[in-house]
């Protein structure tokens, strides 16, 4: 099941299925001609769907259709029977009838609608001019010590993936999976994920089941020039491959992403040894020690992010060999984060003077605000509403009135706090969850958003940022010493 049809997020073999299904139960009101050759007609392509579809793996959003499809199947085939044995057909009375056909019916639409609220993601296409390529590294730290373990001799390790501009690979080449790189740990992960948020796994069972449009281990576009670079730090328990829409999109356009994934922290972490590495942060309940926790995290996870610009570093200056080797330009980094990783990009531009631009994915500024932002930053946030927290505004503003670079807080109508992620794709279209932009919208204008920012920052690009940022929402931009 690897093609889904747009709109519907069902594959055609299950959209087969689905109409096979309702014809079987609408056959039962058709003429008494026609009814025969329908009836027969309808359970034949259900039958084979269903079969061919058993094989490949059936989507639990699938089993209401299956229930109304074995309920209506005996009352259309008996009629056809008993005339075929010569016996007189039998049929039910319409006011019996009715109701029966209402509840198969009913049955079958849940299919399509749970389909729909729980589907297998559809990527949207990278708009670049460069394919994209993706693979995933593993580096531990020999100077820093692993703080979430008792092991003194532990050090601090952690999971990267890369997303670059590569050449176009061969007609039919495997596209990547989603969540992992083996359909094994994309379920591992899918589970880690939905179990954090106290949701049974099989709900959100299609996003591993996903292919996104960027090839493992492609090979890098053109023999020379160097590329900028975007570290990301996901949300609390949040993994790599949270923004892979995003990182695909700012690949095709000639960036280099790199997506860490946090040990401990990230809600599952495959390691190259084989071994998981499951979540051990947790929030309290009280917010003063909630708050010096986030602090203490958001502070690892800081660390992190700097270790991996210095990993990065070593690959553009061949220390390290890769396909990317001296294809890196460290001279121009951006550090960004959802949620608490946009904290965490907020503190490492803090502390680490080669990060040259931030981008903050609506995170609540997490441990101390000095020294200042030295860096030009972009801060995106959901729509404010009275459920907000009150401290986050005023935390977040004071941060960037602060910076002694030009700072933008852009505030995007109808976004809330998963918008600035993958989850609108294949998370139910609640609007208190992921937003009332859509799944087409969504990561369109966080894309755009971002891609205008670093286009100017990094790239240098004349274009009036704040005229083109405020297309988008509300946009407060920040200068040294004149802030409006």
């Amino acid at each position: 099941m690897t093609e889904i049809i747009t709109g519907l997020y069902m594959s055609p073999l299950e959209f087969l299925a689905l109409l096979g299904a309702v014809v079987l139960v609408v056959a039962r009101w058709l003429p008494a001609a026609a009814r025969p050759r329908v009836t027969i007609a309808a359970g034949a392509v259900f039958v084979l769907s269903a079969i061919v579809l058993s094989v490949a793996g059936i989507r639990w959003q699938l089993l209401p259709v299956w229930a109304g499809a074995a309920f209506a199947l005996p009352f259309a085939f008996a009629p056809l029977l008993r005339r075929r044995s010569g016996r007189p057909a039998w049929r039910a009375r319409w006011w019996l009838a009715l109701p029966g056909s209402a509840v198969c019916l009913g049955l079958i639409t849940a299919g399509p609608v749970a389909a729909w609220s729980f589907p297998v993601p559809v990527f949207p296409e990278p708009s670049g001019r460069f394919a994209v390529g993706t693979r995933v590294v593993q580096w531990t730290d020999p100077h820093r010590p692993e703080t979430f373990t008792a092991d003194r001799h532990d050090r601090r390790t952690v999971v990267v993936q890369l997303w670059y501009p590569a050449r176009e690979s061969p007609a039919g080449a495997q596209r990547a999976q989603y969540l992992g790189r083996t359909g094994h740990e994309a379920r591992i992960v899918s589970d880690a994920l939905a179990g954090q948020v106290g949701l049974p796994g099989f709900l959100v069972d299609g996003a591993p089941q996903a292919r996104t449009h960027a090839v493992f281990n492609a090979a890098v576009v053109g023999r020379s020039g160097r590329f900028p670079v975007v570290l990301f730090s996901p949300g609390s328990g949040g993994v790599r491959t949270q923004n892979t829409a995003w990182a695909e999109e700012l690949a095709s356009h000639g960036y280099v992403v790199a997506a860490l994934d946090h040990p401990y922290d990230s809600a599952a972490v495959v390691l190259s040894e084989g071994r998981t590495v499951h979540t051990r942060t947790a929030s309290t309940g009280d917010r003063e020690k909630d708050d010096l926790l986030a602090a203490d995290w958001t502070a690892v996870r800081a660390a992190d992010l700097s270790f991996v610009l210095t990993q990065l570093d070593r690959l553009a200056r061949g220390e390290i060999a890769g396909p990317l080797t001296g294809r890196l330009d460290t001279s121009r980094v951006a550090v960004t984060g959802h949620s608490m990783g946009g904290a965490a990009a907020l503190q490492a531009a803090r502390q680490d003077g080669r990060f040259d631009a931030v981008i903050d994915l609506d995170g609540y500024p997490h441990g101390p605000t000095s020294p200042s932002l030295r860096q030009p930053t972009l801060a995106l946030t959901q729509a404010i509403t009275p459920g907000t927290d009150p401290h986050y505004l005023p935390r977040l503003t004071k941060a960037l009135k602060l910076s002694t670079a030009t700072s933008y807080r852009l505030t995007i109508p109808g976004a809330a706090h998963l918008t600035f992620m993958d989850g609108p794709l294949y998370l139910p279209p609640v609007p208190s969850i992921v937003g009332s932009l859509g799944r087409t919208e969504s990561p369109r204008v966080v894309a755009a958003t971002t891609l205008a920012f670093l286009d100017t920052t990094l790239r240098h690009t004349p274009d009036d940022l704040a005229d083109v940022l405020s297309t988008y929402g509300d946009l407060h931009v920040h200068r040294p010493g004149n802030s409006r």
